[in-house]
């Protein structure tokens, strides 16, 4: 008998047909004898259908209202689900966050999990064998209002219930089989892994890849919760689907786990970047933090950053990266700041893509950098930025050539290969 978090997406969830299908990958891990709490979505659209009424009624809208909002589409999943299994005979009650509780910080809209108190849960599993049906990506904040935890926040609740209630196994279903070696949809010969580690699919997450919210891979690796990427749309009693130990899927895990540890493990990307060059900003001490400062202040995520210094000393050259989408409001902030921050220019470039080599293998292995460089040259792709970290390389390219370079690079790194 084991403890078990299944986590199911909101195309997982979509109907009623497929939260009937739910249930059954739900009984299924009951009737193998575990104790199993379910984490759900919304229904898929549901959540932007809620968050587009919350702007009709005002553009500017207080953040717990909307949280209130939005958070209903969770405890409708969740309530339709602990039915379904019901009919199905199975033992089951649903939970919206507040009651087991999650508790959060009082970022409403975007909050974070401080604490979760999940003895009631567990008590009802050893005395009942009750199912627990909660409603992720919702706790309750200080003020004792509901508060949601931004987009694919049900990954971070189902990881969080996991470490909180100390399972086996978290496993999360989705319209995916596992976490691949690159996007299948620009490579078709993309692989899927067995297995991978936290490190490798944080760097994932944060790198473009969609499969996990990057706070749930942070979680994940922080308490050692061992989580599962599989799909729910295998039928719930194929072949193999019961095998405890090694379901169909991905397996996250410690590094440790993994005996034979590749070069680079994947290729990420991330498109929609744009780059903001200053040109000739007095070099002294205190300038980065007079520029990057006031676009921290304004929640500009600031990401590749290239420093050239003139041979006189005097003055620097500071490119950096920021989302497409944040593109003008950072202009403005740094046009609007020019006296302060010193520079002569400011220059900018959309459209770009960032695309990235992981590998824990990288850390004992040299010239990984160097293959890259070269297959992107005989390509004739021009690189515009690096930057590198123990087990990752990112390189910034212009968009039109994003297909191109990531097949290029999943395969010289012999990723196409079984």
């Amino acid at each position: 008998m084991a403890r078990l978090v299944l986590k199911f997406g909101g195309t997982s969830v979509g109907d009623i047909d497929r939260i009937r299908n739910v249930a059954r990958h739900v009984k299924r891990e009951v009737d193998a004898g575990h104790h199993v709490a379910v984490v759900v979505s919304a229904m898929s659209g549901k959540t932007n259908e809620l968050v587009g009424w919350c702007r009709q009624s005002s553009p500017i809208h207080d953040a717990r209202e909307y949280d209130a909002v939005v958070a209903s589409g969770e405890q409708v999943t969740a309530g339709l689900l602990a039915i379904t299994l019901q009919a199905m005979g199975v033992n089951a009650r649903s939970w919206q966050g507040w009651q087991i509780p999650i508790r959060t910080d009082g970022s409403h809209g975007a909050a974070r999990i401080q604490e979760i108190d999940a003895s009631e849960i567990v008590r009802r599993f050893e005395g009942e064998g009750q199912v627990a049906v909660v409603a992720g990506f919702q706790g309750i904040a200080p003020d004792n209002r509901i508060a949601t935890l931004g987009r694919g926040g049900s990954d971070t609740s189902a990881v969080a219930i996991a470490a909180a209630i100390a399972a086996d196994r978290c496993d999360i279903y989705t319209d995916v089989d596992g976490v691949y070696t690159t996007d299948p949809r620009i490579e078709p010969k993309a692989r899927r892994m067995a297995k991978i580690s936290f490190e490798e699919m944080l760097e994932m997450a944060s790198l473009g890849a969609k499969v996990l919210q990057v706070r749930s891979v942070e979680l994940a690796m922080v308490h050692k919760v061992r989580t599962f990427v599989r799909s729910s749309f295998i039928d719930p009693d194929a072949p193999g689907m019961d095998d405890f130990d090694n379901p169909p899927g991905t397996l996250i895990c410690d590094e440790d786990e993994i005996v034979e540890q590749q070069v680079v493990t994947g290729i990420a990307y991330s498109k929609d970047e744009a780059q903001i060059s200053l040109r000739r900003v007095e070099d002294r001490p205190g300038v980065a933090a007079a520029i990057f400062g006031p676009l921290a202040d304004a929640g500009v995520n600031v990401d590749m950053i290239v420093q050239n210094i003139s041979e006189s000393g005097d003055a620097t050259d500071m490119t950096f990266t920021v989302p497409a989408g944040d593109l003008a409001k950072a202009t403005a902030i740094l046009e609007a700041a020019k006296a302060e921050m010193r520079y002569d220019s400011l220059q900018s470039e959309s459209g770009l893509t960032k695309v990235s080599v992981i590998g824990i293998g990288m850390r004992s292995h040299t010239g990984v950098a160097a293959t890259a460089f070269k297959s992107l040259a005989a390509r004739s792709i021009n690189i515009k930025a690096i930057t590198t970290s123990e087990i990752k390389i990112s390189i910034l390219i212009d968009g039109d050539y994003t297909e191109l370079a990531v097949r290029a690079l999943h395969g010289v790194y012999g990723l196409d290969k079984a």
